[in-house]
């Protein structure tokens, strides 16, 4: 997946400027993707050019003008043709886990307190999450929204962000836990 598709994703929800763009990346974006505003507003830049994307300028009192952005019929082409191409397996770069594979000969205490912190930032990310899917369903149950919603997308994706971030938490949590037994009990056995 390239930003592009990320950011002709987002803008199907209506029309934004680079700065609420970079907030719809922070809040709804955020579990599959991850862009600086800078890569953000090069990419807006490129699907314009492309025709991708048509934007226009808004004069505002007090304030700069700002510019607008919304996807045209030839952004949503490129989605389309984006997803009947073949998806790549999900691919991880995770320093925290080659940390975790190296432990065995280092100081696991680092290692330890970056778990238990890594857990605490993917159980603030979860609750973000769980807070955005109530807020999409309305009044709604879940079973209800995604048999009548209107646009399930980005309900299905955070899904998916929720589950991911609640993997990251349980699996930090028990690594570090596992850790510290294991120091623990190697501690008694020298001493």
């Amino acid at each position: 997946m390239a930003l592009r598709h990320a950011v002709l994703a987002a803008l199907l929800d209506g029309e934004y400027s680079g700065y609420q763009l970079t907030k719809i990346f922070d809040v709804g974006v955020s579990n599959f993707w991850y862009a600086a505003p800078q890569q953000l507003y090069v990419e807006l830049t490129r699907l314009e050019a492309d025709g991708l994307v048509s934007g226009r300028e808004v004069v505002q009192q007090g304030r700069p003008n700002k510019r607008v952005f919304k996807v045209t019929d030839a952004g949503v082409e490129e989605l389309a043709s984006f997803a009947a191409a073949p998806a790549k397996p999900l691919l991880i770069r995770e320093d925290l886990a080659v940390k975790v594979h190296a432990v065995d000969v280092l100081d696991p205490a680092p290692v330890i307190a970056q778990l238990q912190e890594r857990a605490e930032q993917a159980a603030v990310k979860l609750a973000f999450f769980e807070q955005t899917l109530v807020r999409l369903r309305g009044n709604r149950d879940e079973e209800t929204f995604l048999r009548e919603g209107d646009r399930i997308g980005p309900y299905l994706s955070c899904l998916a962000g929720c589950r991911l971030e609640r993997e990251m938490r349980d699996w930090c949590l028990q690594t570090a836990r596992t850790l510290s037994e294991r120091a623990a009990h190697a501690g008694r056995t020298t001493s």
